[in-house]
């Protein structure tokens, strides 16, 4: 998350709104309220649906004007305030929230940036889609040594049964795990996996036999021993890799 968010309060005017969006390059704001409250946020569509709403008022007010032979209306824009531009209550999550649940809120609820406020409501950051899209640059290596860690962590019997092979982000489990409570312990292996900032996708291989050259009868049919979905925050986020994309695979 960005931990330096630029923020309005509830009397801001529409146009200071405006030059912030611009100035800063970003697509909208928290507004607080009492210091450090998130009371709302305002984003660029919530300007050009004021925008939209304030053109069609003045159309109505200029025709009945003209009717009654009254002096022309002003453009009232420049009383609207952050207070009753924003979309309120604020879609936002805790420190503590997982990257796929991030990607779940701003999906559900069709937004590009949530607000990351403490127990006491107070702001403390903000992430945005980019922010999300940025742990997917992790260094294959990185994304090896964490899976591997954490298998084996959760496979006590004998984790090095399970092997775990990145590419693109992408991690490949081959293997058998030998103990039943180690096969038992996998889906909830592969789900923890999913929660590793960085992994795209998770291919469940286990129990396949080992691949050999030339196909034929060396190409045993697959038998896999568990399929788990990715979390549906996910599918939204990642692309699955270019074709032709030839960096070399890492061994966890």
């Amino acid at each position: 998350m960005t931990k330096k968010v630029v923020t309005v309060d509830r009397l801001t005017p529409y146009g200071e709104i405006v030059r912030l969006l611009t100035e800063r390059r970003i697509s909208g704001l928290p507004v607080l309220t009492m210091g450090r409250h998130v009371a709302g946020v305002v984003s660029e569509a919530d300007l050009v649906a004021a925008e939209d709403s304030d053109a069609r008022q003045a159309r109505m007010e200029a025709a009945t004007s003209v009717r009654r032979g009254l002096p022309w209306p002003r453009h009232r824009r420049k009383d609207l305030t952050a207070g009753g531009l924003m979309t309120s209550p604020a879609i936002a999550i805790n420190p503590d929230a997982t990257i796929p649940r991030a990607a779940r809120e701003m999906h559900t609820h069709h937004v590009r940036r949530l607000p990351v406020i403490d127990e006491n409501g107070e702001l403390v950051g903000i992430v945005s889609r980019r922010d999300l899209l940025s742990v997917f640059l992790r260094p294959d290596e990185e994304l090896a040594q964490d899976v591997r860690e954490l298998l084996d962590d959760v496979l006590p019997a004998d984790p090095g049964s399970v092997t775990a092979t990145v590419r693109n982000g992408v991690v490949v489990l081959t293997g058998r795990p030998e103990t039943p409570e180690d096969s038992e312990l996998v889906p909830v292996a592969i789900r923890l996996i999913w929660d590793v900032d960085g992994v795209i996708d998770v291919e469940n291989r286990l129990g396949e036999p080992a691949r050999e050259g030339g196909g034929g009868e060396g190409a045993a049919k697959r038998e896999s021993l568990l399929s788990v979905e990715p979390p549906e925050g996910l599918r939204h986020l990642a692309a699955p890799p270019e074709p032709g994309d030839a960096s070399p695979g890492v061994t966890g």
